[in-house]
């Protein structure tokens, strides 16, 4: 069973036991619970259930894991030629470490 539901503005394939790194949830504390009901289809054992635009009394149920992870440092790098122009800038991205418990769709 899996389903696919919108957190913070990204879908995700949903399986129970999955872990999941979403955008950062700001004032969340390792260890809560969380739910989320923009469930856009579900698929149980090949049955297949599309919501118009989400399902109804679908949910996830995630612990999370770790409130705030930092991702890889990704460079940005600019450059003119001849002109002696050169910029660098830097961005790690922030995200929350969820683990799916249940699916109940």
């Amino acid at each position: 069973m899996y389903v696919i539901a919108e957190i913070q503005g990204q879908q995700f394939k949903i399986e129970p036991g999955k872990t999941l790194f979403v955008h950062h949830i700001q004032n969340i504390e390792a260890g809560a619970t969380v739910e989320f009901d923009k469930i856009l289809l579900a698929d149980k054992e090949g049955q297949v259930t599309v919501g118009a635009p989400t399902i109804e009394g679908a949910k996830v149920v995630c612990e999370v894991k770790t409130a705030l992870v930092k991702g890889d440092k990704v460079l940005v790098f600019h450059k003119r030629r001849r002109k002696g122009y050169r910029k660098l800038n830097g961005h790690r991205q922030q995200f929350t470490e969820l683990v799916i418990k249940k699916v109940i769709a």
